[in-house]
C-alpha cells in the first residue's frame, strides 16, 4: 500500500454548498417518496473493534439499497428526476417518485432514452430508473465486464452490452451516441462542458451520507476517519463536500482509497501539479467499480481541498477486506461487501495489523480512540466472483 497525505493548511478553493445539510434533506426526501425506500443499515463491528485496538467501526451496507445490491441508484435516480423537473418546468423541491412515473412525463416529453457506461452497478441503477418511468435506457460496460453485472441490467429492460475499450472509452462511446442521437447522457463523471448531471448525480449520493449522519447523531457517535473509496471520485467527493458541509473544520479525518491498478486520484494527488493523471490500458482490478482512469474533474476539486490522505491498495487488500466482513467476530453482524465496497475495511486491518505499515498509522493518527466509518457501496453484485474470493481465497481477475 501506499500513502500520499495532504495538510489542511491551505484555503479551499471549491464550492461544496451544493452539498450541504439543506441539500441532503431534500434530497433524502425524493429518495424517501419511492416504495422501495428503506434507509440501509448502519452496523457497529464492535468485536473487530477490539481486535484492531480500535474505539469504534462502522460500516454503511448498501448492499440492501433499493434492492439492487449497491448505492448507484441514489445518483442516476436524482439526476434522471432533476432532468425531468426542468424539462417538466416545476419546482425541483416537489418533484416526488409517483410525479416522476406519472402518465404526464410521457405524454409532455415523449419517449427518452437515458444512456450511460458502467461496470454495473450505475447502468444498473440508471436502467431500473428508465423502467420506473416506462423509458428506454442503453448502457455500454466496458471489455473484461460481468456477464452476471450485464445480466442484471438487461434484466431492467436496457439494451445493454460490453464492448471491447476499457472504461473511460466507453464514457467516450456513450458521450458520442448521446450527442448523435439527442440521447441523455447520465454520467457520473464530469469533464469540460458536462457537469450539470454529475452534480446531481453527487447530490443524489448524499442520501447515503446523511442516513449515515443521522444513524451515528442517535447513537452519540461521531466519527474520527472516514475511509471511502473512489473511481473517478464523484462518489468519494460527495461524501467528503457532506462531512465537511456538516463537521466544518472539525470533520473526520478523510482517507480515498483505489485499487493500485486503476489510482488516478492517487496519482493525481501524488503529482500535486494542479493536473488531472490518467491510468491508462486494461485496469484489470478485482475492483471493477473503481477501476476508472480519469479523475471527475467536479470530484478532483472537492477532494483536493477537503480529503486527507489518499490510499492505492492491491487487489489482495481488497479480497482481505470482503473475507474479514464475511466472518464476522463473535456476534458482529456480517457484511456481505463486494470487491469495491471492502477495500477500505481490507486497508484499515492490513495498517493496524501490519508493523512495516507502522508509520501510515501514525500519519493517520489512527489510536485507542478512533471511531472508524467505511461505505460498504456494493454487496456481491457478481455472486460468483464473489464466491471465488470469500470461499477459494481467490483474487484474479
Amino acid at each position: 500500500m501506499k500513502l500520499v497525505k495532504f495538510e489542511r493548511n491551505k484555503v479551499p478553493t471549491s464550492n461544496i454548498e451544493f452539498l450541504n445539510l439543506d441539500v441532503a434533506k431534500n434530497v433524502n426526501a425524493f429518495h424517501k417518496s419511492f416504495p422501495q425506500y428503506e434507509p440501509t443499515p448502519l452496523v457497529s463491528l464492535d468485536n473487530l473493534a477490539k481486535e484492531l485496538k480500535v474505539n469504534k467501526l462502522f460500516i454503511k451496507d448498501e448492499s440492501y439499497r433499493f434492492g439492487l445490491n449497491a448505492f448507484k441508484a441514489l445518483g442516476g435516480s436524482y439526476a434522471i428526476g432533476q432532468y425531468l423537473a426542468e424539462r417538466l418546468e416545476i419546482d425541483p423541491a416537489e418533484l416526488t417518485y409517483d410525479k416522476l412515473v406519472s402518465s404526464e412525463v410521457r405524454e409532455r416529453l415523449g419517449e427518452l432514452t437515458f444512456i450511460t457506461a458502467t461496470d454495473g452497478n450505475h447502468g444498473r441503477g440508471v436502467a431500473w430508473t428508465a423502467k420506473q418511468l416506462k423509458q428506454k435506457s442503453v448502457v455500454y460496460m466496458p471489455k473484461g465486464s460481468s456477464v452476471e453485472r450485464l445480466n442484471h441490467i438487461l434484466a431492467e429492460g436496457a439494451d445493454a452490452s460490453i464492448t471491447d475499450v476499457n472504461y473511460d472509452d466507453a464514457v467516450r462511446l456513450a458521450a458520442e451516441y448521446a450527442e448523435k442521437n439527442g440521447w441523455v447522457l447520465v454520467q457520473d463523471t464530469a469533464w469540460e462542458n458536462y457537469e450539470e448531471i454529475p452534480k446531481k448525480i453527487m447530490q443524489g449520493y448524499i442520501t447515503m451520507a446523511y442516513e449515515a449522519y443521522e444513524q451515528l447523531n442517535a447513537l452519540g457517535e461521531k466519527p474520527t476517519h472516514i475511509f471511502i473509496q473512489a473511481g473517478v471520485g464523484s462518489m468519494a467527493a460527495s461524501v467528503q463536500g457532506f462531512f465537511a458541509n456538516v463537521y466544518g473544520e472539525d470533520r473526520p479525518i478523510t482517507v480515498v482509497v483505489e485499487p493500485d491498478k486503476a489510482d488516478c486520484i492517487y496519482k493525481t494527488a501524488e503529482a500535486n501539479d494542479g493536473k488531472l493523471h490518467f491510468v491508462s490500458g486494461d485496469m484489470d482490478t478485482i475492483m471493477a467499480g473503481l477501476a476508472c482512469g480519469e479523475p471527475s474533474t467536479l470530484g478532483w476539486e472537492i477532494l483536493k481541498d477537503y480529503a486527507d490522505a489518499f490510499l492505492s491498495c492491491s487487489d489482495n487488500i481488497a479480497a482481505q477486506g470482503m473475507r474479514i466482513l464475511a466472518a464476522p467476530i463473535k456476534d458482529d453482524l456480517k457484511v456481505v461487501s463486494g470487491e469495491s465496497g471492502a477495500v477500505g475495511v481490507g486497508g484499515v486491518s492490513e495498517i493496524l495489523r501490519r508493523s512495516e505499515y507502522a508509520d501510515l498509522k501514525e500519519q493517520l493518527k489512527i489510536d485507542s480512540d478512533s471511531k472508524i466509518l467505511f461505505f460498504s457501496t456494493e454487496g456481491d453484485t457478481d455472486a460468483e466472483h464473489y464466491k471465488k474470493i470469500v470461499w477459494d481465497g481467490a483474487y484474479s481477475v
